[in-house]
């Protein structure tokens, strides 16, 4: 069952401290943020993530994306330290035209129970 959360413009994933490669995914890459990697997907028609950042509470993480993430691409999230925050504010960046960078506004997620996250156009919803 997906759980939606609706926002204003586009946005994206969090977690402690990780790396994102945004290339195809592996079909057996399927996993929750507790088991210490997810999949962000990338459903809109048009719009192109440029950025991915989370926070924990201690402050902005650098961006988590080595490449830009093409509609109909995911990418698999993977944590690099052994403990952390499950609840987390994520923020997504959105090419802008012109090229540059346009950042959602935060949300709240629990990364502990996302095994996927979907960006729409205008939502965000995780399972």
């Amino acid at each position: 069952m997906k759980t939606s959360i609706a926002h204003m413009a586009v946005a994206a994933v969090a977690a402690v401290a990780a790396f994102v490669a945004a290339a195809p995914a592996p079909a057996f890459a399927q996993g929750t943020g507790s088991e210490g990697f997810f999949e962000i997907h990338n459903d809109t028609d048009g719009n192109v993530v440029v950025g991915f950042y989370t926070n924990d509470g201690s402050g902005w993480s650098a961006n988590w994306l080595g490449d830009d993430l093409e509609p109909g691409e995911s990418a698999v999230a993977e944590f690099t330290a052994d403990s952390g925050a499950c609840d987390q504010l994520l923020r997504v960046g959105w090419a802008a035209e012109g090229g540059g960078e346009v950042l959602d506004q935060p949300i709240s997620i629990d990364v502990c129970d996302a095994s996927n996250i979907y960006l729409g156009d205008n939502e965000i919803a995780y399972d």
